[in-house]
């Protein structure tokens, strides 16, 4: 089904339809990579509003809070604080995975609480209404921490959860409990949930605690939410190198270990765009340096593992590292050797997330096929370009919805993991803190580039493209698969997983194989193409 094309034509055939000054707007957010070197990647356009009347793929600052970021942690108790739809539809949706310590252990995420407004609460206020899901809540389960989550209607009327949440924190002072102002209309799109995510956890969970794991070379991964037990394939690999990883923001995760995360020595990030915020505070605030890795692909784990043991310089620690990676990546060759002999010349589009879309590359790569076209629902220029484009970044009134924290060195918690002198040297041989190159420079030279891809886009590429799969979320999966073309959910993974990791990169391997070759999607034809469409014509009397 592979197909050559020119991606300048495509891209003229993208906004070919719109009205000229959407079409000049949306021109702006596809570009096509070029073979210049990696610093000088081609600007486009990113975080800017979706145009009206475009179906898009975005979802809400909602979202990102709390099915994102949030949803993952097993034991804070989370309520969220709107109409019962919202509340639903943010429940167990990414198939997030958790292991409770025991069968004792608290695990609030098969529930999904709500103070259900109704119409009177949005006419007289639902403070009240909150409060006594706050009493009830404690009554039932005792937590450690609860989370209030804000909805649309909650900002529209003006309840105040944060004095709600202080009032019943002086009520209950055992249990630390906090709000999330995440109002789905808030930012562009998921991302900004994100960052007030980021920013809530920051200010009132890390640090908290003073618990440390027993173990050696303690890690953090941030952005890593277990979507099909991800983590455990990741916990697998850090336990057998010998290193201990003491909390995932926040797959698997505890409320402790985000209380207790300023005291490990190193932080790790995955998913850059929902959690890149989270790292550069615990840096400043505590002095723990973070560098970016990636779990997705036998080859970007393996250089993940080699960057994470070159950081604790330990020559028994490198040792050991070694000796795993040889060890797992046998079963690896084996089967991407007689997968690679079915998929290499396929082609591959994904438009996913704030950092999959870039990550599954890697995979792809791994079995020979190409990427010819990528993009992401939620991310900003940092996340296409590198983060080295930051400070050219026009901050709108969009950004300006959501806090920007000031932090500084606490005086007493403040404890550099490393001297100048040591990072220095480490720069030196090749780790680079801080700092994250973005997809763009990993892409091939002539593909395209699409922000915020919508419904007329994803058609046009099936057309011009004949993509031999395409890899989006469950929006998108029906339609493209009536195209006779497989699509593979990289937000929940369609009941599959895990895709990180060594097992997991054979897992993915086997499943693309499956997908693209077999004859079934040969056999389907969409019923627009057998059925004309419906015409109408506009007139007035």
């Amino acid at each position: 089904m592979s197909n050559i094309f020119d991606p300048v034509n495509v891209k003229q055939e993208l906004i070919a339809e719109l009205p000229a000054k959407v079409a000049r707007k949306r021109s702006k957010q596809i570009v096509v990579n070029d073979d210049k070197p990696r610093e000088n990647s081609p600007e486009i356009m990113a975080n800017v509003r979706t145009i009206p009347g475009i179906i898009t793929m975005r979802g809400c600052a909602y979202a990102g809070c709390k099915g994102v970021v949030l949803g993952p942690t097993r034991d804070i108790l989370q309520i969220v604080h709107g109409p019962i739809g919202c509340c639903f539809y943010a429940w167990l949706t990414r198939r997030n995975q958790t292991r409770p310590y025991t069968l004792d252990s608290p695990n609030y995420m098969p529930y999904a609480m709500s103070t259900d407004m109704q119409e009177e609460n949005i006419i007289f206020g639902g403070e009240k209404k909150l409060k006594k899901a706050i009493e009830e809540a404690i009554e039932l389960f005792h937590p450690k921490a609860i989370g209030i989550f804000a909805t649309c209607p909650v900002g529209l009327i003006g309840d105040d959860i944060h004095s709600v949440a202080r009032e019943m924190e002086a009520k209950y002072p055992d249990i630390n409990i906090f709000g999330f102002s995440c109002e789905g209309y808030k930012g562009v799109s998921q991302s900004a949930g994100h960052h007030i995510a980021n920013n809530k956890v920051f200010t009132d969970v890390v640090g908290v605690l003073d618990k440390e794991k027993e173990g050696k070379f303690l890690v953090n991964i941030l952005g890593e939410y277990n979507i099909g037990g991800d983590a455990f394939e990741i916990e697998r690999i850090f336990a057998k190198c010998g290193e201990t990883l003491h909390a995932t923001f926040s797959g698997n995760s505890s409320y402790e270990e985000f209380a207790s995360s300023h005291i490990v020595d190193l932080n790790v990030v995955m998913c850059h765009r929902s959690i890149n915020y989270l790292a550069e505070m615990m840096n400043k605030k505590y002095g723990i340096p973070w560098f970016k890795i990636n779990f997705i692909g036998a080859e970007a784990t393996s250089k993940s593992m080699r960057k994470i043991a070159q950081y604790f310089e330990d020559p028994a620690l490198i040792e050991k590292t070694e000796a795993v990676i040889a060890e797992e990546m046998v079963e690896v060759e084996k089967v991407r050797k007689d997968v690679e002999s079915r998929c290499k010349g396929k082609t591959a589009v994904m438009f996913v997330g704030g950092s999959r879309a870039h990550h599954y590359q890697e995979l792809f790569r791994e079995i020979g096929m190409k990427t010819v076209a990528a993009g992401y629902e939620f991310a900003h220029r940092d996340d296409y370009e590198g983060r080295k484009v930051i400070p050219d970044i026009k901050v709108d009134a969009d950004s300006r919805n959501i806090e920007e924290l000031k932090v500084v060195a606490d005086p007493e918690a403040y404890r550099p993991r490393k001297t100048p002198e040591e990072l220095k040297a480490l720069t030196d041989a090749g780790l680079q803190f801080g700092a994250y190159e973005g997809m763009m420079p990993d892409m091939e030279p002539d593909a395209l580039v699409i922000d915020d891809l919508n419904h007329h886009d994803m058609e046009v590429l099936i057309e011009q493209l004949k993509p031999d799969i395409f890899c989006a979320g469950v929006k998108e999966k029906y339609i493209v698969q009536k195209y006779g073309i497989p699509l593979k959910q990289l937000h929940s993974y369609d009941y599959s997983g895990p895709y990180a990791g060594y097992k997991g990169a054979i897992n993915f391997y086997r499943e693309i194989d499956r997908m693209v070759n077999t004859n079934v999607w040969k056999l389907i034809k969409a019923p627009w193409h057998e059925s004309p469409q419906l015409t109408a014509t506009y007139g007035c009397d």
